[in-house]
């Protein structure tokens, strides 16, 4: 106990360290976080720290996504349905097929396998690219579409990454049978998330007591992911869809001493589980090159290059027809919703960068088959996980921001902030003087 108190305390130093470290470059913390962790596998005397996936996928996913739903503003997601659909469904599905499909004509693999690779892979992470847009300043709508993926395709990548273990497993698939339970799951979900997103603040406002709203307020991610979690779900668009809920109906309901508490409470918990999740992602590098040994080096780099590029392209072939093919068929939606400049979707394409939860699916696939055979690929497949999410992270991380000022995208973004304070302004005159009048 005392050592893993220790490792944890240093843990805590070097994620202060290289936050500071990054603030003075200018970088995305999560970036320096990942290389740090990886540099810190070379040193000797440094304890093996191997990741629980169900630490990820039980504890520090449900704050994650719930906090992301709760900042969200209903109006926005709503308004941003269709092309967050578009990317948190079909980008993720078309991902995942493109990546079978790659690897099973280049290489050989079963479908089934190929396909739980492709599952993994396929949801990006938007912590570390959405640190970097906000901070570069792009359009406000950019960052609703990105986050809002972010919000959903990780349940899309993880209910199919559940079919294609079980299909490993088991060997037997039926397209019919997943299909019909997809479209169970996510509407199970969603209706569940609901009931626990209104039973959360109707108990907040029972207590009264803003210490105790806040631990209800910590509870509620957990009571909506862990049951449908447990029950053969993702538990991700049950936790989505509580926080969507609070974010839309909160304000009403929880008092104003209570938000401006929960704002730091949140904002510290969020800060120090991301720090942990990126710090934890590069320690893993010793471990998973360790149980890679076994395969020739030329085997890992092609299927590292062919996992990778393929991951990459996947996401830019399927956003711009995404983007421009709905309206050009539905005229209502182009006069609704005019068609964006081309550089809107490939920063969008560009922003596919994997995180955490594609490690964690990879480090829980079960050791060995129903019939007690050993899972085949197993350890190859996270090792070209836990290279995929390198080679987006840091290499599509650090091009991010010369993309964002080539592509001119975020002067639209500063003007477009430039507006919204002289509105805001214009807003407060206007109160002040009806204030005045009534006085």
């Amino acid at each position: 106990m005392t050592a893993t108190i220790q490792t944890m305390l240093f843990l805590l130093a070097v994620l202060v360290l290289v936050a500071v470290i990054a603030q003075r470059l200018r970088m995305a913390p999560s970036i320096l976080l990942v290389v740090a962790g990886i540099a810190l596998t070379v040193f000797p005397g440094l304890p093996r720290v191997e990741l629980a996936p169900e630490l990820v996928l039980l504890v520090l996913l449900p704050p994650l996504i719930y906090s992301a739903g709760v900042s969200m503003s209903w109006r926005e997601f709503r308004f941003n349905l269709r092309p967050i659909t578009l990317l948190a469904f079909g980008c993720v599905v078309f991902t995942t097929c493109a990546v079978a499909a790659a690897m099973h004509a280049l290489l050989g693999w079963q479908w089934g396998v190929a396909f739980l690779l492709g599952a993994i892979v396929a949801p990006p992470d938007v912590v570390a690219p959405l640190a970097i847009a906000r901070r570069l300043g792009l359009p406000r709508r950019l960052l609703v579409v990105l986050e809002g993926e972010g919000l959903a395709n990780d349940a899309t990548a993880l209910i199919l990454y559940r079919f294609a273990v079980a299909a490993i497993s088991t060997g037997t698939f039926s397209f019919e049978q997943a299909a019909g339970t997809f479209g169970l799951i996510v509407l199970g979900e969603i209706v569940y998330g609901i009931g626990v997103g209104w039973m959360s603040l109707r108990l907040r406002q029972w207590a009264g007591n803003p210490r105790v709203e806040i631990t209800l307020s910590l509870m509620t991610p957990y009571l909506a992911y862990w049951i449908p979690q447990h029950l053969g779900g993702s538990g991700v668009l049950a936790t989505v869809a509580a926080g969507l809920y609070v974010s839309w109906n909160g304000p009403r309901l929880i008092s104003a001493a209570t938000r401006l508490q929960g704002i730091f409470f949140w904002d510290l918990i969020i800060y120090l589980i991301e720090g942990f999740v990126f710090l934890l992602t590069g320690l893993q590098a010793r471990i998973l090159v360790e149980k890679a040994h076994e395969f020739p080096i030329g085997e890992l780099l092609l299927a590292t290059a062919i996992t990778a590029a393929i991951t990459i392209i996947a996401r830019f072939v399927w956003v711009f027809p995404a983007t421009y093919l709905p309206r050009w068929l539905v005229p209502s939606i182009a006069r609704r919703d005019p068609s964006p400049p081309w550089q809107n979707p490939f920063l969008i394409g560009f922003t596919g960068i994997r995180g955490i939860v594609s490690l964690a699916a990879a480090l829980a696939i079960p050791l060995t088959t129903a019939t007690g055979e050993p899972f085949p690929h197993r350890d190859l497949i996270l090792f070209l996980s836990f290279a995929v999410i390198v080679v987006t992270l840091i290499g599509q991380g650090l091009a991010l921001p010369r993309v964002i000022g080539w592509l001119g995208i975020a002067e639209t973004g500063n003007a477009e902030r430039r507006r919204e304070a002289l509105e805001e302004i214009a807003s407060r005159r206007l109160t002040i003087e009806a204030g005045l009048r009534r006085i």
